[in-house]
């Protein structure tokens, strides 16, 4: 039977418009990670930003050092991971510690060794000066509070030559648009190199001169 309200149907799907929307301004305002609750939704397929793309644009080499910041559940670990064998590491850097353990459990089932997941601020990375030569956040930036202060600490942790690789897709709502991420960088000493993508989503690669 139809509601003899469709009125109230419709003031009810208006009020979850309104406050879906009002969320997303409060997380964009107030920048966070995804919270390890809804991590269903970051193994979702990625269009634009696909594994492939990514792994092709960042170009990991065996026996690369390399720094993955937010890797979540590992959506591009894996990939990445079997690019640098047979000797080369993935750093995978994530400021929450559920991530972290999810991660170790999913590398573990993988039998991948060359993956090394600790706990990690991206505006305070727990690695020395010079430590990687490749660097990758994928819908991350956002997320982060400060991200120059963000890009700041990958410039001081990538070598001369290092690249750096960033992924954003709408309609996140902490997306950085390339223009933004080009400007930000280039203030703290990277060089943009490419894009690849297309008006909802990219993959950049910038890097450190060397």
């Amino acid at each position: 039977m139809l509601s003899r309200h469709p009125s109230r149907r419709l003031l009810g799907l208006l009020g979850l418009v309104v406050a879906g929307i009002a969320f997303a301004l409060h997380w964009r305002r107030n920048p966070s990670p995804c919270p390890y609750s809804q991590r269903r939704w970051i193994d979702l397929p990625r269009p634009v930003i696909t594994r492939s793309r990514v792994r092709d644009l960042l170009g990991p080499r065996p026996g690369e050092r390399v720094l993955e910041v937010g890797p979540g559940t590992g959506y591009y670990t894996l990939p990445v991971a079997r690019s640098l064998e047979p000797d080369g590491t993935l750093h995978a850097a994530d400021v929450q510690p559920a991530m972290v353990e999810h991660l170790q459990t999913r590398l573990q089932e993988a039998n991948r060794r060359n993956v090394e997941p600790v706990g990690g601020d991206a505006q305070a990375l727990p690695y020395a000066d010079d430590s990687f030569e490749a660097a990758y956040l994928v819908l991350v930036l956002g997320e982060i509070p400060d991200q120059e202060r963000a890009l700041a600490e990958l410039r001081r942790v990538l070598k001369p030559g290092g690249r750096l690789v960033v992924g954003e897709l709408l309609p996140d709502p902490h997306f950085v648009r390339a223009g933004q991420l080009r400007r930000r960088a280039e203030r703290q000493g990277f060089r943009f190199e490419e894009r690849d993508g297309t008006p909802i989503g990219y993959v950049a690669r910038l890097s450190v001169p060397a």
